[in-house]
């Protein structure tokens, strides 16, 4: 299959395809992935014209990263992108029979994550993630989940991922995180080349469109979009569906078979509008999906290759389910 055509991030020269392989399920989210099964994800991704991965430290105590490492093994270098994240040193510690489950990762709990926003921990983090993926070098960077961590990821990690950028130890730089106000302020303070928004510009959620993406877009700013099914209620909505990574609340629920109706009575799948629609923003460039198969990584890549007819938008908005002011593809 062609490669997907790519869009670069911010004003840096490294590329994404409009879909990024999201590699937090290769780390054993949730449940176990065989590491063929693993290494057949990536494969499938690839196959689909997929050249973009994100993974980070963080999924799996570091075997997201190893698995992700030896998949892109022995392709060439510069035919893909892959984004890890800084903010949590991986420690090793000595807890035998003991799993990684509270962190949501079924691995064995063979190291502890210890914060650490500090320029040298940012430092060593790229160091240990190099090592974990076989690299030398990383072309995205992005600071994990710094809500709590404010200060120390302006002053410290920021500065520090900037002198990285400027060293070509990194190629783009940014933050990942579940909410907009944060990643806001590093738009219009600092100069980031990308923000991964995750759950906040989706069928559901519309909270990125009042000002972050207007920022992103005025400051030329790259966006990419994760957590686009919102845990799963946009994939399959039913009584049990996940929600930020909690069970979903009725009203939420309501909504979601209420969008489903619309879309369907279209001929069209939930799971591809919801696919299609964040990427209509201009400061969208790509979608971040999660896939721990070769069938789930196909089944994107089948639904983003059609096209959602504008009168599903257009009943969307009708019925109050989108913004009138969101854009549509």
């Amino acid at each position: 299959m062609p490669v997907q055509p790519a869009r670069t991030l911010g004003r840096s020269t490294v590329p994404v395809t409009p879909l990024t392989l999201g590699a937090a399920a290769l780390g054993n989210l949730f449940t176990a992935v065989a590491d063929d099964q693993a290494e057949a994800t990536v494969e499938a991704a690839w196959a689909a014209g997929i050249r973009s991965f994100d993974t980070a430290p963080h999924y799996g105590l570091g075997l997201s990263e190893r698995r992700l490492g030896r998949a892109l093994a022995g392709r060439p270098r510069t035919d893909y992108t892959v984004s890890s994240k800084v903010g949590r040193i991986l420690v090793p510690c000595d807890r035998p029979g003991e799993n990684d489950l509270a962190h949501g990762f079924a691995v064995p709990a063979d190291h502890a994550r210890v914060w650490d926003f500090t320029a040298d921990g940012v430092r060593r983090s790229i160091e240990h993630s190099l090592t974990r993926l076989g690299l030398d070098r990383l072309d995205v960077a992005l600071l994990h989940d710094p809500d709590d961590h404010a200060e120390a990821a302006f002053h410290e990690a920021y500065p520090a991922l900037e002198r990285l950028r400027s060293e070509g130890v990194v190629g783009a730089i940014g933050a990942g995180m579940n909410q907009t106000g944060m990643l806001t302020r590093f738009v219009t303070d600092t100069d980031v080349d990308v923000v991964l928004l995750a759950g906040r510009h989706t069928l559901l959620d519309h909270s990125g469109l009042s000002d972050l993406l207007p920022a992103a877009q005025e400051r030329g700013v790259s966006v990419l979009a994760g957590g686009v099914f919102n845990s799963g209620l946009l994939a399959d909505p039913r009584p049990g569906a996940r929600y930020d990574y909690a069970p979903a609340p009725g009203h939420l629920l309501s909504r979601a078979l209420r969008l489903r109706t619309v879309v369907e009575r279209h001929g069209v799948s939930l799971r591809a509008a919801a696919l299609h629609y964040p990427l209509a923003h201009p400061a969208v460039v790509g979608v971040l999906i999660g896939a721990r198969s070769p069938e789930e990584v196909g089944d994107a890549a089948a639904l983003m290759r059609r096209p959602v007819p504008s009168a599903v938008w257009d009943e969307l908005k009708s019925e109050g389910l989108l913004p009138a002011q969101a854009p549509t593809p």
